[in-house]
């Protein structure tokens, strides 16, 4: 291994380790169908007790070794990272480590208003949201909880104001379900510096009963887009950026299209995921992760976990949208593997 700050590991196909998202808790507010359906996830559902989930100190260390190996930029995800008590505290150790780049947070908004100030004095350095729809109906039908977009909205201009920007808002698009409305969705941001993301509907977990014949491909969404709203490409920011820019050609902003379905994008994939419970994962599609909780609780030094995930990444060869999409047709497709769901690792 080199030293710190230079590029430290590499996996199998020469990608180094630059991303690091960390689920801080495993529990949602929300109980969106493609995510943590109502009727898998109700009033009984047992989520992770207090113990297995990993504490602030555990997360803060684990970081700085992730960051001793080259990781520059850190996302806090969940589940939904606002339910964490005290998760303010958690931004501010983070924030501290003079590495990290970026500082970040995916939520769906539903309780930023109350928190935006405080994640942006404890050192957040920007926010995204998860918003699939404006139409109150199809958005209550997304959320599973017959809550409209208001709270959603209070959160994104609460975050505005404090400074959490550039906000990015992440839109699923599922066809028959939401794609309808995608356009509403570009027109009312348009202008606001917040940058809308559609999402192919991807095949994440096992619960979102995902099929080929539901997603409504990059293209298609450029194209509709296009014809109302003009576009032309905006070259990307940073090598493995997830998202494809474009801009609108009247100069009043961009939005960005997720593509890992009809155009995977695995050959520049510099992310690892650190599960709720401690858990290194190497991919959004995994099956399963390197415990790391464990080793760190009986007691392994810094140099011992570096070493393991150092090892876990070295022998990395993840590129499931690559392998999924070369097997495909796109008619029809059901993956029938076995992943790690969506809550337990953020998106």
């Amino acid at each position: 291994m080199t030293g710190l700050g230079e590029a430290t590991v590499l996996d199998r196909f020469g990608r180094p380790i630059r991303d690091l998202r960390i689920s801080v808790t495993d529990r949602c507010n929300f109980r969106c169908p493609y995510c943590m359906p109502a009727e898998v996830f109700g009033a009984r559902y047992e989520f992770l007790p207090k113990p297995q989930i990993l504490t602030f100190e555990e997360v803060e260390r684990l970081t700085r070794v992730f960051v001793e190996l080259g990781v520059r930029k850190v996302r806090l995800t969940g589940g939904e990272p606002l339910l964490r008590a005290e998760i303010p505290k958690l931004v501010e150790r983070l924030a501290k480590i003079r590495e990290i780049e970026d500082l970040t947070l995916t939520t769906n908004g539903f309780l930023l208003s109350r928190h935006a100030w405080a994640l942006k004095e404890a050192g957040l350095r920007r926010i995204t949201v998860s918003l699939d729809s404006l139409d109150d109906e199809v958005f209550k039908r997304m959320n599973g909880r017959d809550w409209d977009k208001h709270h959603v909205l209070q959160g994104i201009d609460a975050a505005d104001k404090v400074g959490l920007r550039p906000i990015k808002i992440n839109c699923v698009v599922q066809r028959g379900v939401n794609d309808h409305t995608l356009m509403d969705l570009a027109r009312h941001f348009k202008g606001t510096g917040h940058i809308v993301r559609f999402i192919e509907f991807m095949d994440v977990g096992n619960l979102n009963g995902w099929n080929l014949s539901q997603v409504v491909s990059a293209r298609e969404i450029i194209e509709r887009i296009n014809a109302e709203l003009p576009l032309e490409p905006a070259e990307p920011h940073y090598r493995g950026e997830v998202a494809n820019r474009y801009r609108y050609k009247d100069g009043s902003g961009e939005i960005g299209i997720i593509a890992s379905v009809s155009q995977p994008f695995c050959g520049d994939c510099t992310r690892a995921r650190l599960s709720t419970d401690g858990k290194l994962v190497t991919c959004l599609f995994a099956k399963s992760g390197e415990d790391l909780r464990g080793p760190m609780r009986a007691g392994a030094s810094d140099s011992e976990l570096r070493a393991l995930i150092f090892s876990v990444w070295e022998r990395r060869v993840d590129r499931y949208s690559e392998e999924r999409s070369a097997n495909s047709d796109l008619e029809g497709y059901v993956d029938a593997g076995r992943k790690i769901e969506m809550y337990q690792i953020g998106g």
